[in-house]
């Protein structure tokens, strides 16, 4: 059955309203609105019998000046881009008579929070403007709500150095801090203002332990917020209030923990702290959550016989009536909407769509048309965004795409904004029938009209856009996607899945770094990606060439409990030495024998090279020794062989010794060449302590450059060295003729 949009009737201003209404959109002269009248101050003032009058009337006329100023400073700010021309206009026009109050008003009517920032810092250094902190607090407040948080942390622990130490850093700073985190779904980035706080000795205040509680709660956090309520108390002994309660107990009623929220709620009493309506709606929320719809009735009865004072409200009746909607009871929903009436209850705009939402559900549809004529005609209800809503998802959920689409048309003629809302449920509701293309259209208008970064209307769910983004992703499209999706943040809201259908979107179509950003932002809200997507990005960014990152991903991937495989490793650090990072290669190898990662020689012997070629010898032969201890070895030919071509003779020595030391087998080719290469060097030293390590080990009867050794010696005196070498060449025959020095 198809629901008709006709009953939605345009709401209907009485003949005196609209005329009311209607004095305020005459229109005003232009000349009107950008110069100010002269004050004659000549005029007599006008006669009055009240002293008093007449002084209200003065303080009266000077408000409206300044706010008149300050609303042409902001306009003039709005305007014009942030340069010296403009503030050269500033010093002229307003400086000279800018006061406190028109200073703090055109603060908060600059539209972009980074004019505001030049702005404010400009006039306190341009004209030593004494902010007090109140200015600071209304700055601080402007960052925070426009997500600008680097900026607003900054100012913030700069306070006592710009005031001079005039302004004291209070709880009331931190705590807007703390908000603006939360507010934006970084919850860790709140603890660590709280933490840094407390170590600058600033005591946390009731309102903060709240503003944390609720971060914690909201976001299922519930032991957290348990440890820090005890914090609260035990620590800095601070008491909580009926506000304190209440976020435990929705904390806990929002994550199916209804029995601890009554716990919670028993506590507030050995706190002599009385219970609210919000408290009681909480608990019945919670109940209605949880399935008990029927003890959520009965304690709303209870309210009224055992509280007194304390009534339950609309909101009360409007939550057990989603209640028993969301057991299908919709029988006694609308008894529970008959029992409010009667009790002398208006229902609200919510309370009528929820119960319209029931009846969609329900299929009730016949209950909706009488519902909304007798509501409007009393005059109790005006058709509003949640209701075309509602109507649109039924229409969805049986299938009726078209029906749905022509009541997303009615908004504008019925002079009603969509949100979010409006349009996640037909976007989703084409994806589901296949009908991406009409989908894509009203994404793009989305997108266009910035509509999820609107506070009114309800707040947007990132799953709800997941099939869009899947599809988008999937289609080479995943800027476009990605650009909804950081309006979503924006508003605070994230899901774990739509980071990772965004990651792997950048990952075929090769645009890494992209994916590599969305995954720092995704561990920043404390999401832990998978395998596969740590992998597709590990992959990407090295056929890009960028080991780097490659390897700030691999050491994420460890830290969120994921092990790579051992060609991850073998290939990030095959990317390293491609690109000559002799440090980074060695890091990673350090890296790889902690986590008992197993290595490829090929791999360490041109690590080692690399560390060599690159002149950091000290880590060179710390990596060595690292590699030996833990079991495995390197190519020692074709190192020293690389040092000698080198000339770096001296590092081939130390290397061929330390090779001898841990018992690895030895070319005499080499040790010929080093030897050889030694004298050359006049390092005769070096090379006979090198023969004497050869000869301690038997292993230096094919050495074919004694000759050149002992003449060596001879020539610098060490008379004893070269007998020792020449009593060997006599045991050992006659060997080649090597050429003299």
């Amino acid at each position: 059955m198809a629901i008709s949009t006709a009953i939605l009737k345009p709401p209907q201003l009485p003949k005196q309203a609209a005329s009311r209404l209607s004095n305020l959109f005459i229109d005003t002269p232009s000349s009107h609105l950008n110069t100010a009248s002269p004050i004659n101050h000549s005029s007599p003032p006008q006669p009055t019998n009240d002293s008093k009058s007449a002084h209200y009337h003065k303080l009266s006329s000077s408000s409206s000046n300044k706010t008149q100023k300050a609303r042409h400073l902001a306009e003039f700010v709005n305007k014009n881009p942030w340069s010296d021309t403009l503030k050269s206009s500033i010093s002229s026009l307003f400086l000279p008579t800018l006061s406190k109050t028109s200073f703090l008003q055109a603060l908060r009517l600059i539209k972009t929070p980074s004019k505001a920032l030049h702005f404010f810092n400009w006039v306190q250094f341009k004209i030593g403007f004494p902010y007090n902190e109140q200015s600071y607090f209304i700055m601080l407040e402007i960052l925070g709500r426009s997500r600008c948080l680097n900026a607003a942390r900054n100012l913030l622990f700069s306070i006592p150095r710009r005031s001079g130490g005039a302004v004291k850093l209070s709880d009331r700073f931190f705590n807007s801090l703390i908000r603006s985190y939360g507010n934006a779904g970084l919850f860790n980035e709140s603890i660590k203002v709280f933490t840094a706080m407390k170590s600058m000795g600033v005591s946390p205040s009731v309102v903060t332990f709240n503003s944390l509680l609720s971060i914690l709660s909201g976001r299922g956090r519930t032991r957290m917020a348990c440890q820090l309520f005890d914090e609260m108390l035990k620590t800095y002994g601070v008491t909580p209030d009926v506000f304190t309660f209440n976020i435990l107990i929705r904390g806990f009623c929002m994550n199916s923990m209804v029995d601890e929220g009554f716990r919670v709620f028993n506590e507030m009493f050995r706190f002599q702290c009385k219970p609210d309506v919000a408290t009681f709606n909480t608990l019945v929320d919670g109940l209605c959550r949880a399935g008990k719809v029927n003890i959520a009735s009965n304690l709303v009865e209870g309210m009224w016989k055992n509280c007194g004072d304390l009534s339950p409200d609309v909101t009360t009746y409007t939550t057990l009536i989603r209640g028993y909607c969301g057991k299908r009871d919709i029988n006694e929903a609308l008894h529970v909407f008959e029992e409010m009436v009667n009790r002398g209850l208006k229902p609200n705009g919510i309370t009528y769509n929820t119960l319209i939402q029931g009846l969609c559900e329900a299929k009730r549809f016949e209950k909706i048309k009488g519902l909304f004529e007798g509501a409007i005609d009393l005059g109790e209800f005006s058709s509003d965004t949640c209701t075309f809503n509602t109507l649109m998802s039924a229409h969805c959920n049986v299938g009726k795409l078209d029906e749905a689409v022509e009541v997303f048309k009615q908004l504008s003629k019925f002079q009603v904004r969509p949100d979010s809302a409006s349009y996640s449920i037909l976007i989703r509701g084409l994806c589901e029938k296949g009908d991406f293309e009409k989908a894509e259209e009203l994404f793009d208008e989305l997108a266009e009209k910035e509509t999820l970064l609107k506070k009114e209307g309800s707040i947007p769910l990132v799953a709800a856009y997941n099939p869009m983004f899947e599809y988008l992703c999937t289609n080479g499209k995943t800027k476009k996607a990605e650009k909804v999706f950081r309006q979503l943040m924006k508003r605070g809201t994230q899901d774990p899945p739509s980071y990772k259908t965004l990651i792997m979107g950048h990952c075929r179509e090769g645009t890494f770094v992209a994916g590599y950003k969305l995954l720092l932002l995704m561990l920043r809200r404390d999401y832990v990606p998978d395998i596969e997507t740590y992998q597709s990005l590990i992959e990407g960014l090295l056929q890009k060439a960028d080991p780097v990152l490659a390897h700030q991903t691999l050491e994420k991937m460890l830290r969120s409990s994921h092990l790579p495989r051992a060609s991850t490793f073998h290939s990030v650090l095959l990317g390293h030495i491609k690109m000559g990072h002799a440090h980074e290669s060695a890091i990673l190898v350090k890296l790889m024998l902690e986590r008992q990662i197993r290595q490829n020689i090929n791999l360490s012997t041109h690590a080692v090279i690399l560390l060599f070629k690159s002149g950091a010898q000290d880590k060179a032969f710390n990596i060595l020794s690292l590699l030996y201890e833990s079991g495995y070895s390197v190519k020692m030919e074709e190192l020293i062989s690389f040092l000698c071509r080198s000339q770096k003779l001296l590092d081939a020595h130390s290397v061929l010794l330390f090779s001898l030391q841990q018992r690895g087998q030895v070319d005499i080719d080499v040790c010929d060449t080093l030897i050889t290469g030694l004298c050359k060097m006049r390092k005769i030293s070096e090379a006979f302590g090198l023969y004497y390590e050869l000869v301690e080990k038997g292993i230096h009867q094919q050495l074919s450059c004694l000759d050149r050794l002992k003449i060596s010696l001879e020539s610098v005196g060490k008379s004893k060295e070269a007998e020792f070498v020449s009593k060997r060449m006599l045991k050992e025959g006659p060997t080649d003729t090597c050429v003299s020095i």
